[in-house]
């Protein structure tokens, strides 16, 4: 099937492929596909042939979420084609079908069971909202497929045919709480989201650390439905309540307007201490840097990291996708998705499913921009870092703060 891709990636030269492969710098050993006969190592009756193995990529292209997820489709592709360019996976190259989730939960149901059950795809790299996630859940489950998700969420969850490469809760919601509360001395905190599963649970975990934990208190909760623009009530009652902390979960395109009205409001990170999940590098390009300057960010990675891996990273991003491009948490998270599935497979010999799942066990990419990271031996999730960024008027993000290495767990006890 002919891959297509969404009009604002259509302009990419082929020398910016050629550069970003050679500053990646991840070209293995060669591995041949006949030291791999298709009939040993496709035994369920997938797209792979004695050349090629084909994956399907599933993000929203279209809608308010593209924002967002832009990143993770130019990412993942960095990848296959660095990838690719090394040799390929078991000594075939990787052929992508791309699908766009239009920010619409019943469409990725819908892609999802089209790559499955009549692409018959290796793998699917995608997703980002937890509501896009919930929605192809059942059918992986059913058809025994394999998606490798990129976002950072709520966590509450487990499955065997998915890999989480985004922080869950206790990694970031958690851990970025206890950090206000000790550097900022925050005990008053408004909870604001977007209308959805991930705020929704975000909001309820976070509610219980700030009360139980933190004995602190919760003096607003709201919400608003996915694209909504208009934020005005909404910050007239954060004025009258004078929270130490805004805490908002706000996604895809919405975060524009609330964060241009904040500003416009004379709220801004001089006055106002606000710490968020839900805003990377992506989204403050749309946002403006001066609308978000000195307001901070819980994430696992931020464009600017000064380590080596990081370095080749953004260099190949750019080479591929032009100097202008930024690079958020999850359009790195995704990045890794396709090289740990790699992984996976050479080291199960087989791209079946199951096989893949259980040789993932412990796999650690040690190239990853953000740093080593590894698979957790029975969990599915990634042992990340916290890092919190502030942001500065360039649209870039500070460190001030990074954790150790925190190992997930997806069912923290009392947070159910």
């Amino acid at each position: 099937m002919k891959k297509t891709k969404p009009k604002h990636l259509l302009h990419r030269k082929a020398s910016g492929i050629v550069a970003a492969i050679a500053a990646a710098g991840f070209l293995a050993g060669s591995v041949f596909a006949a030291d791999y006969p298709t009939s040993k190592i496709n035994t369920t009756g997938m797209a792979i042939t004695d050349d090629t193995v084909t994956v399907g990529d599933l993000h929203s292209a279209t809608g308010t979420m593209a924002i967002s997820e832009a990143g993770s489709i130019e990412a993942e592709q960095l990848a296959i084609d660095q990838i690719n360019a090394a040799g390929g996976v078991l000594g075939r190259k990787i052929k992508v079908i791309v699908e766009d989730g239009a920010s619409d939960w019943p469409t990725y149901a819908e892609k999802s069971k089209k790559l499955l059950e009549q692409d018959h795809v290796a793998a699917v790299f995608g997703c980002w909202t937890s509501a896009s996630r919930k929605a192809v859940l059942p059918i992986f489950e059913r058809d025994n497929g394999l998606l490798y998700y990129p976002t950072f969420y709520e966590g509450l969850e487990q499955s065997h045919n998915i890999f989480y490469e985004g922080q869950e809760a206790t990694q970031q919601i958690l851990s970025g709480l206890e950090w206000l509360a000790k550097t900022k001395k925050c005990k008053t905190f408004y909870l604001i989201g977007s209308d959805y599963i991930w705020p929704r649970t975000s909001h309820k975990i976070a509610r219980k650390y700030i009360e139980n934990v933190l004995h602190g208190t919760v003096v607003g909760e709201e919400y608003y439905p996915l694209g909504s623009t208009q934020f005005g009530s909404l910050i007239n009652k954060i004025k009258l309540k004078k929270p130490d902390a805004i805490y908002p979960i706000v996604v895809g395109g919405s975060n524009v307007a609330f964060y241009k009205q904040l500003h416009a409001a004379g709220l801004n990170g001089k006055n106002t201490t606000l710490l968020t999940n839900s805003v990377t590098e992506d989204e403050a390009l749309g946002i403006g840097g001066e609308n978000i300057a000195g307001f901070f960010s819980a994430c696992k990675y931020f464009q600017g990291l000064d380590n080596p891996n990081n370095k080749k990273f953004v260099a190949a991003f750019k080479a591929k996708y032009g100097q202008n491009s930024v690079i958020g948490d999850v359009t790195q998270a995704a990045y890794e998705g396709p090289w740990l599935w790699k992984m996976a497979v050479e080291k199960a010999g087989s791209f079946d499913v199951d096989k893949v799942v259980a040789a993932s066990s412990g796999i650690e990419f040690k190239d990853a921009p953000e740093g080593s990271v590894r698979i957790h031996d029975t969990n599915h999730h990634l042992w990340s870092k916290l890092r919190i960024g502030e942001w500065q008027n360039d649209g870039q993000a500070k460190v001030v703060y990074e954790s150790e290495l925190i190992e997930p767990n997806p069912f923290p006890k009392g947070y159910q």
